[in-house]
């Protein structure tokens, strides 16, 4: 019986080894609208399992119940304006939402359940593009270059406050030099680590929250303003990607594709002169082991089912940004909507 028993044990683990390394792999998608309304949106969230909280176009913010499809949405006003939402970001208890242009507004979900002014910016240059939390304390979020440096802000209680790292304590800036505000997704964080994408194709990374950084050049191309890195996704601290290209030459597909193996230090262009071309979101399938990964620009929604050699189009319907629920739906929003994609095999 002893060698019967261990054979069946091998087999066993064979098993749970195959197993381990399997994923789905996709080959359709399906779109299902869930919101049309006249707003674009670049900025989506997700609270928990079951709720989607959106910001964008003409002051419009708003959440998706995601069992029931039921819709709520809001109008935030500043005096006479009606800011233009392009970054979203949430802790445990409470939304937020980042205006672009000056003045820069920040509002945070208030004591009564309605948005509250946290944090306001003026100046000529003044343009913030996302924002993310490491935890529900601490946060940041960026901005294009002001005053010879990257706009970075940060807080560490909640979201009540927010503070400006000077100039100082930062790498110094490129003239222009800013984030592209495409679909707040051009930060990314692991641990007490930070990744910040540019539109020079420049990383600035932090190891410590933001108290200290550095930044990092790229085989990104940036050879105009429109071109640089528009999304970065880190499968775990070591493994990354990003994506760009220049959505005025969506086609362009040399120079847009990038992956870092040892948590951005280096980066290698991949897949290099093969589409997809332009795309302003990137992420992670969840559960693929850093194989599967979904591109999506107004061009369309984009496979590689082996960590980004390879890549399909499974769509060609447009959209700016989008999340995924669970390895198999995500919501996406862009153009006067907001879709259920449901991959299948």
């Amino acid at each position: 019986m002893r060698p019967l028993s261990s054979f069946l044990f091998f087999l066993i683990i064979l098993a749970s080894c195959s197993n381990k390394n399997e994923f789905r792999k996709f080959s359709t998608v399906e779109v299902e609208d869930v919101l049309v309304d006249s707003v674009s949106i670049r900025a989506i969230e997700f609270l928990d399992q079951n709720t989607l909280a959106f910001a964008g176009s003409n002051g419009m913010y708003g959440t998706v119940d995601v069992p029931s499809g039921r819709i709520r949405t809001n109008i935030m006003m500043f005096d006479s304006l009606t800011p233009s939402f392009r970054a979203a970001g949430h802790t445990a208890t409470d939304f937020f939402m980042l205006s672009i242009g000056s003045p820069a507004l920040l509002y945070k979900t208030g004591e009564s359940g309605k948005m509250e002014l946290v944090y306001t910016e003026v100046g000529e240059t003044v343009f913030y593009d996302a924002m993310m939390f490491w935890n529900d304390r601490e946060g940041l979020a960026v901005g294009d270059t002001v005053d010879g440096c990257m706009s970075i802000i940060i807080t560490r209680d909640g979201g009540q406050t927010w503070n400006k790292i000077p100039c100082s304590q930062l790498p110094e800036g490129i003239d222009g030099e800013g984030a592209f505000a495409a679909s707040n997704t051009n930060i990314e964080v692991i641990g007490e680590q930070a990744w910040i994408a540019t539109t020079t194709g420049k990383i600035y990374h932090t190891m410590d929250k933001g108290k200290t950084w550095e930044s990092t050049a790229t085989p990104m191309k940036n050879d105009v303003d429109t071109q640089g890195i528009y999304s970065i996704d880190f499968d775990d601290e070591n493994l990354g990607i990003a994506i760009g290209g220049d959505y005025t030459q969506p086609e362009v597909n040399r120079g847009n594709k990038m992956k870092t193996l040892d948590g951005g230090a280096t980066w290698s262009l991949i897949a290099d002169g093969q589409n997809p071309g332009y795309k302003s979101c990137i992420q992670f399938v969840p559960n693929s082991d850093g194989m599967g990964i979904i591109a999506i620009g107004f061009t369309g929604i984009s496979y590689s089912p082996d960590g980004g050699d390879h890549w399909r189009q499974l769509g060609d319907e447009g959209f700016y940004t989008f999340r995924f629920l669970n390895d198999s739906t995500a919501y996406a929003a862009g153009k006067n909507r907001i879709s259920k994609l449901t991959f299948k095999n």
